[in-house]
């Protein structure tokens, strides 16, 4: 990873996250955990979604967490605050459905802009309190980007496999809408995460490039892949390695995984990649695998001793948590990063 490909991040937070691009030759970068986990902890209930705003509005909200950017936003701070408390460099916006393709489930696509745009200032609003009160250990903010709940290489229905319920330019049309909010709210570097198809992900960094090439700016970009199953591929087929291959001609900040898996289960596929690019490489695994209630029942020490593992063998420059982690989990992980040297790139 050399040096000029991190100088020319020309937007707004660039100085800022050139920061971050030195800080992860010297030691690994800590990613926040899970919102939604965070968030269910407060049992909101339907009004609560809704708020004194939507108090009328004629579609069911309540699940709509990105909504909570305007309903509840003092937890959204909260949330953020706990995990820079926790230990962690980097907190991604409350945006993770933030397209118009995903919001049309509650028909709120017209909010889609104000949504991101808000989560983002939120976001940056808690780390700039956090780097001026220790600026030696100054606090970055990425703006989540997740697949939307379509897929544009496979059919959802099995007996029209030439089918796609989503295409191509449908879903750069709204990840670019999603991309310019989040830059103009401030983020200082791109999330494209949780990616199972990905054609899904390079519309949105196809978009990432339009915007890029419309703004005259240049703003970093993290890729985070799923491996689904056992199978070790993603859900569009891909290995790991071939995901990574399929991906490289973009000039990407890192790349690595998230979600599906727990740390242990997802160890092999680091390993796949860790060795074979120059990006740097991230992951924020879950908690374990659910339980039969669909809960996380792996300690912060369980998950520690397991990402430990990828500290002994050089596999990682950024490490977080996804689904059932907390700010407890962010702690102890940040504490085991913090003895580490990051991997080579």
């Amino acid at each position: 990873m050399e040096a000029s490909m991190f100088d020319r991040y020309t937007n707004p937070s660039g100085k800022l996250w050139a920061l971050a691009t030195k800080e992860i030759k010297n030691r690994i970068l800590v990613l926040d955990g899970a919102m939604g986990t965070m968030l269910q902890a407060y049992k909101f209930t339907e009004e609560d979604f809704r708020g004194e705003r939507f108090k009328d509005y004629p579609t069911p909200l309540q699940g709509n967490n990105d909504l909570l950017t305007l309903t509840q936003p003092e937890a959204i701070k909260t949330i953020h605050a706990k995990y820079f408390e926790a230990g962690a460099d980097i907190v991604e916006t409350n945006t993770f459905s933030g397209t118009t393709i995903a919001m049309a489930d509650y028909q709120l696509e017209d909010l889609v802009y104000e949504l991101n745009y808000q989560s983002a200032k939120i976001a940056k609003e808690v780390a700039a309190a956090f780097t001026a009160r220790e600026p030696h250990k100054p606090r970055f903010v990425a703006g989540a980007i997740g697949p939307t709940n379509r897929t544009a290489s496979m059919s959802p229905d099995v007996n029209d496999p030439g089918y796609r319920a989503v295409t191509f330019n449908d879903l750069r049309i709204a990840y670019k809408q999603q991309v310019e909010a989040l830059i103009d709210g401030g983020v200082d570097v791109l999330l494209v995460e949780t990616v199972f198809d990905t054609l899904n992900a390079k519309a949105a960094l196809f978009a990432i490039e339009e915007v890029k090439d419309e703004r005259d700016l240049e703003i970093p970009i993290m890729l985070s892949g799923t491996i689904t199953d056992a199978s070790g591929r993603t859900l569009s087929g891909q290995t790991a390695e071939a995901f990574l291959i399929s991906v490289s001609h973009i000039p990407l900040f890192s790349i690595g995984f998230n979600c599906a898996l727990g740390a242990n289960l997802l160890q092999p596929h680091l390993e796949a990649i860790a060795h074979k690019t120059d990006f740097a490489i991230s992951a924020h695994p879950n908690a374990g695998l659910p339980n039969a209630f669909g809960e996380y029942d792996e300690t912060p020490e369980e998950m520690g001793e397991q990402i430990e593992e990828y500290l002994k063998k050089d596999l990682i420059n950024i490490i977080g948590g996804c689904c059932g982690t907390s700010p407890e989990h962010i702690r102890v992980i940040a504490d085991i990063a913090s003895k580490y040297k990051p991997r080579n790139c």
